[in-house]
Order: structure tokens, then C-alpha cells, then sequence
């Protein structure tokens, strides 16, 4: 299971997991970031360096945040 950018990501763009991602599977829009599902090895160091808490292991995603496991998808379609 891949890492997921929440909505707590939303217009805060810190980029702090960009940059310490070692596959690169994380990029963005003018909106959030999000992980490439097909790319991430759920290494998790995006994950503590998340300034607004916003990365979650896919199965550890709060139910009220699930639809943004599509919403990164999606980005990468």
C-alpha cells in the first residue's frame, strides 16, 4: 500500500516531503501534492517531515479523508 496526501495538504504546498522523497513520486498542482501509487515504495519519509499532518499510510487513512486515495490516483492517470 502506497503513502496518501490528504486535504490537509490542501494550499499548503511545503514541499518538505518533496524533497526528501527518494523515488519522486510526489508532485503537485496549484492545489496540494500527491503520491504516485505506482511509484511510491512506502519507504514513509514523506511522512514525518508533513508540517500540517496531511500523509497517511493508505490503510491508515481517516474514513472522513478515504476519497483522496482516488484523488491521488487520479492525478496520475
Amino acid at each position: 500500500m502506497a503513502f496518501v496526501i490528504t486535504s490537509a495538504c490542501k494550499d499548503e504546498k511545503a514541499a518538505e516531503c518533496v524533497e526528501v522523497c527518494p523515488v519522486d513520486c510526489i508532485d503537485g498542482d496549484d492545489v496540494m501534492y500527491y503520491i504516485d501509487p505506482d511509484t511510491c515504495i512506502e519507504c514513509g519519509a514523506c511522512e514525518p517531515v508533513c508540517p500540517v499532518e496531511a500523509i497517511f499510510e493508505e490503510e491508515m487513512v481517516p474514513e472522513k479523508e478515504k476519497e483522496y486515495i482516488q484523488i491521488n490516483a487520479n492525478f496520475y492517470k
